[in-house]
């Protein structure tokens, strides 16, 4: 048996996990159960199902990767998910209410990389299914969260917006928490919010393509981008980082 040499360095956590375990275990405190969905996936399930037929623009916007020779069983190509809502379906077919699910991974779009844009970014999306949910508990629930992860009161603000696999669709701000809109804070860039989330309650389409009967039962659901947190909690200004493999971002840490 070999012995590791006591002067060998130890390991350091990458940043990003650090980050899931914190929030993962702020789930688990508030009764969610973890879980987690398929990496490749079908045109039914990622889009289809989700209330964006073939054509429907937001599509395009997701720009996807497709898998060559590879087709699902509705005969269309396989692909790299676009994001991890299919969960809102696929979670539910195996599955009766109600349940509170959190879950996480890697999504893939062939986006333009930049500093605030990766091809894989990492996800965490979170689902509830009950006789009452609504609103109120969807916004208590992203304050109590985003709260605990930053170590420091944080207020949200819901604006409209468009996702078609939820009725209606919100964006999520945060106030931030580091400055009073300070001309050129790194969260903020001096406004004051900075958008976080992808919400809304769950449009009874998708819950109906889960088997979940909409006369008894009502949802939401909403995503986190956890390489943006990660940025905004450790001081990392190049999303690019995360993925780069340099030891002397890890080594931080």
């Amino acid at each position: 048996m070999t012995h590791m040499d006591k002067s060998t360095p130890r390991g350091h956590y990458h940043p990003l996990t650090l980050m899931l375990n914190d929030i993962v275990s702020i789930y688990i405190e508030l009764g969610f159960e973890v879980t987690e969905g398929p990496i490749v996936d079908s045109d039914w399930s990622n889009f289809e199902a989700l209330n964006m037929k073939y054509g429907h623009p937001a599509r395009d916007a997701q720009d996807t990767f497709y898998i060559k020779n590879k087709k699902g069983p509705d005969g269309l190509p396989m692909m790299p998910r676009t994001q991890l809502s299919q969960m809102q379906v696929m979670y539910p077919l195996a599955h009766k209410p109600p349940f509170k699910i959190v879950y996480f991974g890697k999504a893939f779009r062939n986006e333009n990389m930049d500093a605030t844009h990766e091809a894989e970014h990492s996800q965490i999306e979170a689902m509830v299914v009950s006789e009452k949910a609504n609103l109120g508990e969807l916004k208590g629930t992203i304050e109590h969260v985003l709260s605990k992860f930053f170590g420091t009161k944080i207020e949200t603000r819901l604006r409209p917006g468009y996702f078609p696999f939820v009725e209606p669709g919100l964006e999520v701000d945060m106030k931030c928490f580091l400055c009073k809109a300070t001309p050129g804070c790194p969260i903020c860039k001096g406004i004051g919010w900075r958008e976080v989330v992808a919400s809304g309650m769950m449009n009874p389409i998708v819950l109906r393509n889960g088997g979940v009967d909409t006369d008894k039962w009502q949802g939401f659901a909403y995503a986190i981008g956890w390489d943006r947190l990660a940025m905004f909690k450790y001081g990392i200004n190049d999303i690019r980082l995360f993925n780069a493999g340099d030891l002397r971002l890890t080594n931080q840490f």
